[in-house]
């Protein structure tokens, strides 16, 4: 850890949705300022050199954070965001958090880990930091993916489980055969490449209904409800009230979305 460096934070949690098992899959952890500042002003607070432990500490919060707020009991999986960058030996950086995690009996193979695809790191070093992790029984994930600078190329060398397609091309979808037609060639992709896709920023009914018609297993969003700090909120009322249990009526067509 850097000397010196102190910063009080907290973790928000919000819901990763499973279409097709009508429950929460995981919790993402967001990071949170110690009065529930966001956290582009924790982020604001932390310079280069604190950014390993920065990060360090950022999973010792979530891992904490989410075992106080009951998320053992539910089974739901815990995904919290990495600086890739900052991880410069992934075994040995692992360890911290594998302490935490059987101190509070969180389940590590319960661990998603996520960098973000905006991060300009090396396609080489995060593919290492992805093996590592699935050795040590995590799930790894791309986020924002579909902003950042490298795109579809970087599929070829990075392996994670899972891609979290960014929110900006779900906006709207259900009104925007442009981006209808980019989904569904993405999700075709990901399906042959054995990778599974969690769909992010979904606010409304009629985006969820294109979201299951192209057979989305996981969503993320505004739709199920906002990030939360403390106790979890009751998912099964959000996700009945958003139509989630109603499945795709057979014979429906895409021209009718």
């Amino acid at each position: 850890m850097t000397d010196g460096f102190k910063l009080a934070t907290r973790a928000a949690f919000q819901a990763i949705i499973d279409l097709h098992d009508e429950r929460v899959f995981a919790y993402e952890a967001l990071i949170r300022g110690g009065d529930g500042q966001g956290a582009a002003y924790v982020l604001g607070q932390v310079n280069a050199e604190q950014m390993g432990s920065f990060d360090q500490s950022c999973r010792v919060t979530a891992i904490r954070d989410a075992a106080a707020a009951g998320i053992v009991g539910t089974g739901a999986k815990l995904s919290i965001n990495f600086v890739a960058g900052a991880v410069s030996s992934p075994r040995l950086g692992a360890q911290l958090t594998l302490d935490t995690a059987r101190e509070v009996g969180f389940p590590s193979n319960r661990l998603i880990f996520e960098y973000s695809e905006n991060e300009q790191v090396d396609a080489e070093h995060i593919q290492g930091i992805v093996s590592a992790y699935r050795e040590l029984g995590f799930t790894t994930a791309i986020d924002d993916f579909g902003t950042g600078h490298a795109g579809l190329a970087r599929l070829s060398v990075v392996h994670t489980d899972m891609v979290k397609i960014d929110m900006d091309l779900i906006r709207g979808i259900d009104r925007d055969n442009r981006k209808r037609a980019i989904l569904e060639s993405m999700v075709q992709l990901m399906r042959r490449l054995g990778t599974e896709v969690i769909v992010e920023g979904v606010e409304t009914e009629e985006e969820l209904a294109v979201l299951r018609l192209f057979g989305v297993r996981y969503v993320q969003g505004y739709l199920f409800g906002k990030p939360t700090l403390g106790a979890l909120p009751s998912y099964p009322d959000r996700l009945r009230r958003a139509g989630v249990a109603h499945r795709h009526r057979p014979g429906t067509t895409r021209a009718a979305i």
